[in-house]
């Protein structure tokens, strides 16, 4: 009896601490799992949303974002209608030489126009630096009525941009002159994001006009703008896309002559009534494709460029959403 006990308590001596160290053991384990799994979700990749807030002439949004597809999601949280210009200026310009060479022009030209002074308020244009006719257009967010949200997903390479609104106040004053114009770096890092996929497909040219099958029942889509073609206007500006919802007292031809900003009456607040615009493009190089969302509800609506004349180059397309 005594030998079978003293072997018991051998037993327990060689099991119990085996058992102890297999159980911190599985402790350590559970634990660097536990740690790893933090530690990766800690490094996971921001979505690929950049969130933009106007709230009076401002935006509200990163100083970078990668390069590749990326979404802008446009809060118009303001009382004014605006959109979002992609500026995509020569190697060496920053925004002190913008504001210093560029903007005053611009003002001293439209405050001319606005009086009454065409010949002139033209003249002053002449006077812009000759490497401003070297800008491109990279894209953006469409127009954009007040309290209303959109998203438009755009690929940009890597560089340093500038975004602008040259929507004009009430006063008849480009928004960029009011502050509303701001840097943007495009890193190395690549997004996430890959191509989105149409719903709809729009194929844009300043010769042949706006060519879509446009929907017919109520959903939310994704609309792919591909820039067939691209040309200056006589408003000195290319075409881009922008999606018009038209309540009952919208006048087309009040939209189409808004829509040219050398009018002292145009592109300017308030925006003709019976408007909501939803978002869209702005404007980008031939060849190229940019992407728009929008929730369409039944009623009327409208697909129009920012250049003068839109129904007669069919860059206005009316189409009706039922039920």
């Amino acid at each position: 009896m005594k030998s079978t006990q003293t072997l018991s308590r051998s037993l327990k001596a060689i099991i119990y601490p085996a058992l102890f160290i297999a159980f911190l053991g599985i402790q350590s384990c559970s634990s660097s799992t536990q740690t790893e799994t933090t530690a990766s979700e800690e490094e996971a990749p921001a979505p690929p949303i950049m969130e933009i807030v106007t709230e009076t002439m401002d935006f509200q949004m990163p100083d970078t974002i990668p390069s590749g597809w990326y979404t802008w999601r446009y809060h118009n949280n303001s009382n004014q209608t605006h959109f979002i210009l992609i500026d995509d200026y020569p190697d060496g310009i920053t925004l002190d030489s913008i504001k210093a060479r560029v903007l005053p022009v611009f003002g001293n030209g439209m405050t001319l126009l606005n009086e009454g002074n065409t010949d002139e308020g033209f003249a002053e244009f002449a006077n812009l630096p000759s490497w401003f006719s070297e800008v491109v257009w990279r894209g953006g967010v469409g127009l954009v009525s007040p309290e209303v949200t959109t998203e438009s997903t755009l690929k940009l390479d890597p560089g340093t941009y500038f975004v602008e609104c040259y929507v004009k106040m009430n006063t008849g004053m480009f928004h960029t002159n009011m502050g509303m114009i701001k840097k943007l770096v495009v890193s190395e890092e690549v997004s996430s994001l890959s191509e989105p996929k149409a719903d709809i497909t729009i194929n844009l040219s300043g010769e042949s006009g706006i060519t879509v099958d446009p929907p017919s029942v109520p959903g939310n889509y994704t609309f792919g703008v591909h820039f067939s073609d691209q040309m200056i206007h006589e408003n000195f500006v290319s075409h881009d896309l922008n999606l018009v919802r038209l309540q009952d007292d919208a006048n087309l031809q009040d939209l189409e002559a808004w829509m040219d900003w050398r009018d002292p009456k145009g592109l300017i607040e308030p925006a003709p009534e019976g408007v909501i615009f939803l978002g869209g493009v702005n404007d980008m190089p031939a060849g190229e494709t940019g992407y728009f969302s929008a929730q369409l509800v039944p009623g009327q609506y409208a697909f129009i460029s920012e250049v003068p004349n839109t129904s007669g180059k069919k860059l206005l397309k009316v189409f009706e959403i039922t039920q």
